[in-house]
């Protein structure tokens, strides 16, 4: 069960093509400057199962990508892992936007490890408000990375995604 702060159906500024991007309702972060404030405080979702909100993704047959947003998805890191891996079964590319880094994630909760090893992209690190920049493909501040999962976690450290798809450069 998935506690949410909605599902946008056809977003193009959470990642590369036309995307699903689930909303988290919940965050410990707090950042200073956050675009989506209204989803820190926990318990006050819609509270789904992840086969509706699968449903819903698989209702725009235009979606090719799913990105979590929030909110902290990794607050509710089981639910959100259950449904990375009905994603991955049918062929979605799944990104996930976290106030946490990839090395904190390393050593995160089981279900936090089993939720980072379900992506293919990770957009890592708080907002920093001195750090914000219109300029930069799908993240807020210059201390965010756009991290290739699986490089990263066969290398055992952060690995920044090139693709010009991630990085806006076409």
């Amino acid at each position: 069960m998935l506690e949410l702060a909605g599902i946008v159906s056809d977003s193009i500024v959470d990642g590369p093509g036309i995307r699903t991007t689930v909303f988290a309702q919940g965050c410990p972060h707090h950042c200073q400057g956050c675009h989506n404030p209204e989803t820190w405080d926990f318990g006050c979702g819609t509270s789904m199962e992840e086969e509706t909100v699968l449903q819903i993704i698989e209702g725009n047959p235009l979606c090719k990508g799913v990105t979590f947003s929030g909110g902290e998805p990794f607050a509710q890191a089981e639910g959100f892992a259950r449904l990375a891996a009905l994603l991955n079964v049918r062929g979605y590319e799944v990104a996930s936007y976290t106030g946490y880094t990839f090395e904190q994630l390393l050593q995160g909760t089981p279900a936090q490890k089993q939720l980072l090893s379900s992506l293919h992209v990770l957009i890592d690190g708080p907002f920093v408000q001195s750090e914000k920049s219109l300029e930069l493909s799908f993240r807020g501040s210059r201390n965010q990375r756009i991290l290739d999962v699986k490089a990263s976690l066969a290398a055992g450290k952060a690995v920044a995604i090139t693709s010009s798809r991630w990085t806006g450069e076409y």
